[in-house]
């Protein structure tokens, strides 16, 4: 009797705890449910749950060319993904899935007598409720606040399953999970792994990528093949116990090497990234000035923008490949011809033997050096002249290598570059941009407006085009002589001067003489007059001298500027603002804006127009661009002009035709590092083969409708006289006057 009464005390003790933790419990649920432990989410955000989404940048073919994100991620629907995924995914995480409301109370109960030995309690319902909705309470994680998560967790499952489906939630923790560390979702997932979309995975790639959710980097298939294998194995064995896989599937599968496909890709991998990175610059800015509907303003790298863009995906392609099959065997030529020289030189060709210090002191490390050693050069020197390892760029592939600070800035300052735009002159849109030859290692972009490098003799076109815009006949013959500029004398490349020429010929033959001699007729004020033609012609951002110079193109432009102004020659007169966005939508697929050009303009009248790409046609069959068809075998009519500065340091050639206007750029960073020779170094050698591989890949692809069909000639009788056969100097003529003994200089 007293062993029973002194009991009493533990069993009251007890029924105490017990009532308690009953009463507690639905108190704390209650606090929890109306957000007073901390904020819990409301209708509209269960709706629209908040997860950072990678905003995607899409070709006008629908090619997705890449993303900006701090998470890479991107939703996919339930019809999307592989049925394999889904039956992976429940046998190995929450096999009653189908059966619970959010919480599984036997699994949770087994939990808690296992004391967490017997795996966790979470459903998936739960771990998509912690994905979607983890609120940071700003405290250290103890075990109070430890409790209030996951019984916040456990009431935000319940309402997900309220408001969802099942096939909706397990799709919605498809697309947030995280299966790498840089893949979120899925999508993400199933093309780093295997490059595929997640509807061609295979049963046993998705028992891989559901593996990987139990520990991204122990069961990496890439970094820990071996854990991967048996985990993947687990996961099918989850299968075959839950009738997903049949036996003797599950004993084939088992035995199956991991196959992977790795795609792992960074913002400086993929297609158009000198593109992409240049329009992260408007599309930042469009976002700092439009609002959500909560007030908030668009994240390009949170709110899963899709913008849509002008380029064309294959374009793009063909424009990559013709930069790096001419750029890879031009650089052989140009480290040939300098071999056992430095190609750093000044006007009068003489080595600048500072050059690589002072390009060394312009770099990142060379400053860091300066915070360490302070104004001690020589201990700064002593650093950058001791070999260490290092990766570099090489055409072969990245180099492993051993090499100083100093000598890499020597090695790195050889290499050519490139600038290539492609767009469509009667829309204005941009169809192919290559700022480069490689983004990791050299991410200056040279086709925006910022990049502006002496232009040559492509300016040419212009004077011409203002001379025939203020009735000057293309067939008028001009003394092959310098016109008299006062201080400044003109010098033909070629050293031949004497006889006359039309504007066929001197255009097509570059000559010096002719372009400043067509430029004199238009009066003491015609330097002037050029820069406010050229202005009209969308070339607004350029600094130009007025000084007689002008017309040899001693003026630095951009790419872009040259494109969208030579557009005006295939477009009937018109000036189309360049652009390169259509339409910007959010993650559901609402338009949010769209683009068109602002600006358009009429320069020239279609004959005058008209009259031009003739001129610019004999440029490429009988001039300095002939090679486009002897050499390269274009076939077609294409208008062009090749372009050669001062010291072979730029190199330029603008292709015209009726779909598309091009213009390419070739030279060093340094317009101190330069070709040894013209015949290297001239527009027709260095920037020409780009334009002639690429024009040759769109023309043969038959989606893409590139003909090369002539520039149409205008339906009314064309009041210019253009065939010049009666002006001519007696030569053999062809329909535009253009005499059989044309050389081919190249300049």
């Amino acid at each position: 009797m007293a062993k029973a009464q002194n009991q009493n005390p533990l069993l009251k003790k007890f029924w105490k705890f017990l009532l308690f933790t009953l009463l507690f419990i639905p108190v704390f649920f209650i606090l929890v449910n109306f957000g007073i432990l901390g904020h819990m989410p409301d209708i509209e955000e269960l709706e629209n749950p908040r997860s950072a989404l990678a905003s995607e940048l899409i070709s006008e073919d629908g090619i997705v060319m890449g993303q900006y994100y701090i998470q890479k991620r991107s939703y996919v629907s339930f019809k999307d993904i592989s049925p394999q995924m889904f039956e992976a995914l429940i046998s190995t995480e929450d096999e009653r899935f189908y059966e619970h409301s959010g919480i599984d109370a036997k699994r949770l109960l087994g939990a808690l007598m296992g004391f967490g030995r017997n795996g966790g309690a979470s459903t998936i319902t739960q771990q998509l409720a912690k994905n979607l909705f983890h609120y940071d309470d700003g405290e250290r994680p103890n075990v109070v606040i430890r409790l209030t998560q996951k019984l916040k967790e456990w009431v935000i499952a319940l309402r997900l399953e309220r408001r969802y489906t099942k096939n909706e939630i397990a799709t919605m923790y498809l697309n947030t999970v995280r299966f790498s560390g840089s893949s979120f979702g899925i999508k993400s997932a199933a093309k780093e792994f295997f490059n595929k979309k997640p509807s061609d995975l295979k049963t046993e790639e998705c028992a891989v990528l559901v593996g990987l959710l139990k520990a991204i980097t122990a069961y990496n298939p890439r970094s820990n093949p071996e854990n991967a294998l048996i985990r993947r194995n687990t996961v099918l064995g989850q299968m075959k116990r839950n009738d997903k896989l049949t036996p003797e599937a599950y004993e084939k599968l088992k035995n199956e090497p991991i196959k992977l496909n790795y795609q792992y890709e960074d913002h400086n991998e993929g297609m158009a990234v000198y593109f992409r990175e240049y329009i992260k610059r408007d599309l930042t800015k469009w976002c700092r000035e439009h609002t959500k509907p909560n007030g908030e303003n668009y994240n390009l790298y949170k709110d899963g923008l899709k913008i849509y863009t002008t380029i064309n995906s294959k374009l793009q392609q063909y424009a990559e490949n013709a930069v790096n099959k001419h750029l890879k065997d031009l650089q052989k030529q140009f480290d040939k011809t300098w071999e056992g020289k430095q190609p750093w030189r000044d006007e009068d060709w003489k080595v600048l033997a500072d050059y690589p210090v002072q390009e060394l002191r312009k770099t990142p490390r060379y400053q860091l050096l300066k915070k360490s050693f302070g104004k001690d050069t020589g201990a700064i020197m002593k650093v950058c002249r001791t070999k260490v390892k290092m990766t570099v760029f090489s055409w072969s592939g990245d180099r492993d290598t051993m090499m100083s600070p100093l000598d890499s800035v020597k090695y790195m300052k050889k290499f050519l570059h490139t600038g290539f735009i492609a767009i469509q002159p009667t829309t204005g849109q941009v169809k192919a941009w290559v700022g480069g030859i490689n983004h990791h290692y050299f991410q200056y972009d040279h086709v925006n407006r910022g990049a502006s490098r002496q232009v040559g003799s492509t300016f040419k076109p212009f004077v011409y085009a203002l001379a025939i815009d203020n009735k000057i006949s293309p067939c008028t013959q001009f003394p092959n002589t310098p016109p008299d500029f006062g201080n400044w004398r003109v010098h033909n490349s070629d050293g031949n001067y004497g006889g006359s020429m039309n504007m066929y010929k001197g255009l097509a033959t570059s000559t010096n003489c002719i372009v400043a001699q067509i430029m004199k007729t238009m009066g003491d004020r015609a330097p002037e007059t050029v820069i406010e033609f050229v202005r009209k012609m969308g070339i607004d951002s350029a600094k130009m001298q007025a000084v007689p110079s002008i017309c040899l193109g001693v003026t630095d432009i951009s790419p872009f500027d040259m494109a969208g102004a030579f557009s005006i020659f295939a477009n009937k007169g018109y000036w189309v603002e360049p652009t390169y966005i259509t339409r910007i939508e959010d993650k559901n697929g609402n338009i949010l804006a769209e683009f068109a050009p602002e600006h358009i303009k009429q320069v020239l009248n279609e004959e005058k127009a008209f009259v031009m790409c003739q001129l610019l046609e004999g440029v490429c069959t009988r001039g300095t661009g002939q090679r486009l068809h002897s050499k390269y075998g274009v076939e077609g009519w294409v208008g062009g002009k090749t372009g050669t500065t001062q010291s072979n340091s730029d190199g330029w050639f603008m292709g015209v035709t009726k779909d598309l206007v091009c213009a390419t750029w070739v030279g060093c960073d340094s317009r101190k590092v330069r070709f040894r020779s013209t015949a290297y170094g001239q527009g027709a050698h260095a920037a020409l083969p780009i334009f002639a591989y690429f024009i040759k890949s769109a023309k043969a692809d038959p989606d893409l409708k590139i003909t090369l069909e002539p520039i149409p000639k205008p339906e009314k009788q064309l009041s210019i006289e253009y065939n010049c056969g009666e002006y001519s100097e007696g030569g053999n003529l062809d329909e535009y006057g253009q005499p059989d003994d044309l050389l081919n200089l190249g300049i």
